[in-house]
């Protein structure tokens, strides 16, 4: 089977390294274009290290785009954290057309952000799908899905790196099985038992102290290591990271209860644990920053 692999990142890469480990016939590497002044994308690199042709088109909505891939014959393209917009007219163009990997249970959480929400939403679960790409976002039909826990105090990037990357590689590897038997199926999404979020970026990541304290946990959680949920402290603006729940006694929102070891706040109804803080591109121990800083019990988040 000759297989072209879309994709870019760690992700993508990772991708790349099970399907040659597998002896899969990748015929051709598409990626994001370069960007300046910046390294090398992880998988164009490795697919140069393993001498498979590169291609990073500006844009997939061209007719120089759709006759690139025409001229690569593929049976398969593997879809692997792809932010470019590609038609189904392109992604239709192999034997066996195309497959994605989406980090959540579609139809839930379509959209770009599709691990950060369910962490602040206080989902207990998710998981990953790979699906027939079409010209909704999100919306093909679902190939094979795989579902796992969100702990108590996991955050964004143990989520992702820990459970939806290798389960993400593993479903990949069993959805070429599939189709190479014959026995892929497509099932048909229910969009309206789904849900599409956008950006999970700064004004989402903002904290609001007076919220429940299970609310603002998840939201610090959703948040780590990116965007990084923040907060305006003495006048600051300050991101916080690795939270845990202290204790459920009464508190006043926003209030500094401790700095000795972790940083303690108040929230509606409990104490949140934070260890560590970023302010001005740096991240550091928490309670290094409020000596440094000379953030005192008592001091407020605004």
């Amino acid at each position: 089977m000759k297989i072209v692999l879309h994709g870019q990142q760690a992700f993508g890469s990772a991708v790349l390294d099970s399907l040659i480990s597998n002896n899969e016939n990748v015929i051709a590497v598409c990626s994001a274009p370069n960007k300046d002044n910046k390294k090398m994308d992880p998988l164009v690199e490795n697919a140069i290290k393993n001498e498979i042709p590169v291609y990073q088109p500006e844009s997939w909505k061209t007719e120089e785009a759709f006759d690139l891939m025409k001229s690569l014959d593929a049976d398969l393209c593997i879809m692997a954290y792809v932010l470019l917009i590609v038609p189904s007219r392109i992604l239709d163009l192999p034997k066996y057309g195309s497959i994605q990997y989406h980090p959540s249970l579609l139809p839930n959480h379509r959209g770009p952000s599709s691990i950060n929400w369910p962490i602040s939403m206080g989902s207990k679960t998710t998981g990953i799908s790979v699906f027939w790409p079409d010209d909704g976002l999100d919306t093909g039909p679902i190939l094979i899905q795989k579902q796992c826990d969100i702990d108590e105090n996991e955050t964004l990037g143990e989520l992702y790196f820990n459970k939806l990357f290798p389960m993400g590689i593993q479903a990949i590897e069993e959805s070429i099985q599939l189709i190479k038997d014959g026995h892929a199926p497509r099932i048909i999404q229910n969009l309206e038992d789904g849900s599409y979020e956008s950006w999970f970026g700064k004004s989402q990541a903002q904290i609001e102290w007076s919220k429940d304290i299970n609310v603002v946990h998840a939201l610090i959680r959703a948040g780590d290591p990116q965007p990084g949920a923040w907060s305006i402290l003495n006048g600051i603006e300050v991101k916080l990271y690795e939270s845990m729940i202290f204790s459920n006694e009464d508190s006043d929102p926003g209030r500094i209860y401790g700095v000795e070891e972790n940083l303690l706040i108040g929230t509606k109804n409990g104490i949140l644990s934070c260890n560590k803080i970023r302010s001005d591109g740096n991240k550091v121990m928490a309670c290094d920053y409020c000596k440094d800083n000379n953030i005192q019990i008592g001091d407020y988040f605004k």
